[in-house]
């Protein structure tokens, strides 16, 4: 696997090694030194050889595991909602022990990172810079991208105005823009299964729901969308800790609201990045036949298929996709 130069700066498993100002340029709060919230030596579990650091990218902080040489080549993961780093928890060490220097970071508004007030710093132009900067911010040109959810569509979104800051880019169980648009517009069957996107855009409702018995809402939504067993209590402790964390599911919740207000749309529609699509055939939010039109949007396109998994095929089928993920980016 290629090497690159190491990233600048100090790693710290426990506490930030440094003080760090108290607000950011958007106003919002920052953990510090002496802050609770930095206290990260329960975030990351003994499996992962992960540690915990701060970055700043597009003027923001954000919180990120970082695992694997230093001088390996920079593979990105990004989460969805209503997740934070963990979701791709399973996938760090192998990919790590690979030769990637992995970085896995709490998008902003999620979990330690900073949480911005205004729904229109949560617009999918401002996510995608977000990747960008932390490319940057590791003294990088280009890095390898894979994103679930909310991050495979910030991905999408980096690979088609940002095409030269991608080597690769891996899209988890989310469409190409254009294609889910064009099937939000035809579909009622889509439009029925993106309900809570419009659930989300009544002011405050959403959050104190969630909120109902300990997160009840969430938790029981995840356990019924995904296959038995993927989701332990362990896991969803981990959960309420990054939802109960103050702004951080309004934030989670202003990605949605900032989305529907702008309704994007994208420079271009053909991605040249080459691009993998992994598809959990069991996705109740998704329908599947926009996988195979997203690859159809692609110069250099290929279509994973994985029969017995769900939207969360991160955490149900963990060996494949970081299969996957390697394959994809060796036989470029």
């Amino acid at each position: 696997m290629p090497r690159e130069p190491p990233p600048g700066g100090s790693e710290s498993s426990g506490r930030s090694s440094s003080p760090e100002p108290s607000s950011s340029p958007s106003g919002s709060p920052r953990p510090t030194g002496d802050d609770p919230e930095a206290r990260l030596d329960d975030e990351i579990p003994e499996s992962v050889p992960g540690k915990s650091r701060f970055r700043e990218a597009n003027d923001v902080r954000l919180h990120v595991v970082e695992a694997g040489p230093e001088d390996g080549e920079l593979l990105i993961l990004l989460h969805g909602f209503p997740e934070f780093w963990y979701g791709w928890n399973e996938a760090i060490a192998p990919l790590s022990e690979a030769g990637f220097r992995v970085v896995v970071p709490d998008q902003r508004g999620y979990n330690l990172s900073e949480k911005p007030a205004e729904i229109a710093a949560y617009r999918i132009d401002e996510l995608a810079s977000d990747v960008v900067g932390l490319i940057e911010a590791y003294g990088r040109e280009t890095a390898v991208l894979a994103g679930h959810d909310w991050g495979a569509a910030v991905g999408w979104w980096i690979a088609l105005h940002h095409p030269d800051r991608l080597r690769q880019f891996v899209a988890v169980n989310v469409p190409h823009p254009t294609v889910f648009e064009r099937t939000l517009r035809e579909s009622w069957h889509q439009r029925l299964r993106s309900w809570y996107f419009l659930a989300f855009q009544i002011p405050l409702v959403p959050e104190r729901v969630a909120r109902i018995g300990d997160w009840a809402p969430i938790v029981s939504g995840m356990r019924r969308s995904s296959r038995p067993g993927t989701f332990d209590p362990g896991d969803f402790d981990r959960y309420r800790r990054a939802w109960s964390r103050p702004g951080a599911f309004t934030a989670m919740v202003n990605w949605y609201r900032a989305v529907v207000r702008e309704r994007p749309s994208p420079a271009r529609t053909s991605v040249t990045v080459p691009t993998l699509v992994i598809w959990g055939a069991e996705d109740e939010f998704l329908q599947q036949s926009m996988a195979a039109a997203s690859v159809e949007r692609c110069v250099d396109g290929r279509l994973r298929t994985v029969h017995d998994a769900s939207h969360w095929i991160v955490h149900e089928r963990p060996d494949r996709v970081v299969a996957a993920i390697r394959e994809h980016t060796e036989c470029d």
